[in-house]
């Protein structure tokens, strides 16, 4: 597999897998589940949520490993999440309540052989530097086989979403300027950015500014140099989520593409994720296909 190949075949299974992990974000069941027990509204069932297989960790670790929202937002829900509802209670109200969903969206289809080489992908899979991976490897593999889909799903979308910060850091990039890159490059609204961050329009234009010093963003457009670092941070980013692929084989990880399709398929036409999403996941015409 060259490389160039190998860069397709990692953005090609992001695309199949992110779905079914972010199907937990845009369900109204899960949102009720953390209002269940204690957590109040959307965001600070997000951030303990996501966060609770590190432990019941405060903002500023959160705020690190997430990278990309504003420290303000992460602080309004950590540490005070944990003094209303343990992470061992916020998992367990998440997975009681995502259960059904998956199983309704999924209810026809054949989802054993796409666990089992999903699962496979993420055996000894390297947790260097990889704190998000690392924390969710530690929870036990579900039991139902839904929930172990989905677990696998978001090792995987985790392992790679790593490996993108530290392509972003390693390119001078901060959380902030990495949305105003987005933006920039025209495939998401600022207002959508904005508002799913928290970044305010002085933090925003500032960020703006440091990037233009840079030659990378010349009025809220991509200059042909923040084409090419915007070109570099993904291209790094996925030589980084390369390595379950490569343990997998080719032969596996192509099977494994045509099994997950008409998984994320089944994601899509529910209508759960929106079009324009900030975590700029592609869906409907837009979505990738196994090659």
């Amino acid at each position: 597999m060259d490389t160039e190949q190998r860069r397709r075949t990692a953005r090609n299974l992001w695309h199949l897998v992110e779905p079914i992990h972010a199907v937990t974000y845009f369900s109204e069941e899960t949102t009720a589940a953390y209002r269940s027990v204690g957590l109040r509204g959307f965001w600070q069932g997000y951030f303990a949520s996501r966060v609770a297989p590190m432990g019941p960790v405060g903002a500023e670790v959160c705020a690190a490993v997430f990278y990309n929202f504003h420290p303000e937002m992460v602080r309004r829900a950590l540490p005070s999440a944990w003094s209303v509802a343990s992470p061992e209670v916020v998992l367990r109200a998440r997975s009681e309540a995502l259960q059904p969903v998956l199983a309704d969206m999924f209810d026809g289809e054949t989802i054993e052989e796409a666990t089992e080489l999903a699962t496979l992908a993420i055996e000894h899979a390297a947790v260097d530097g990889r704190a998000l991976f690392a924390g969710h490897l530690t929870l036990e593999v579900p039991d139902d086989p839904v929930l172990h889909l989905w677990w696998a799903a978001t090792l995987l979308r985790e392992h790679r979403g790593d490996g993108h910060v530290a392509a972003l850091l390693a390119n001078g990039v901060d959380g902030l300027q990495a949305h105003v890159l987005v933006v920039a490059s025209g495939r998401l609204p600022r207002q959508l950015m904005q508002d799913a961050r928290s970044w305010s329009d002085e933090e925003w234009e500032a960020a703006e500014r440091r990037l233009a010093v840079r030659g990378v963003v010349e009025d809220g457009q991509l200059t042909t140099a923040g084409r090419a670092l915007c070109d570099r941070i993904e291209a790094t980013t996925d030589d980084l989520a390369a390595e379950p692929w490569l343990r997998l084989g080719a032969t596996r990880t192509e099977r494994l593409a045509r099994l997950l399709a008409p998984l994320r398929d089944c994601v899509v036409r529910t209508g759960r994720i929106p079009v324009a999403n900030p975590i700029g996941l592609p869906v409907g015409d837009s979505l990738a296909r196994p090659t």
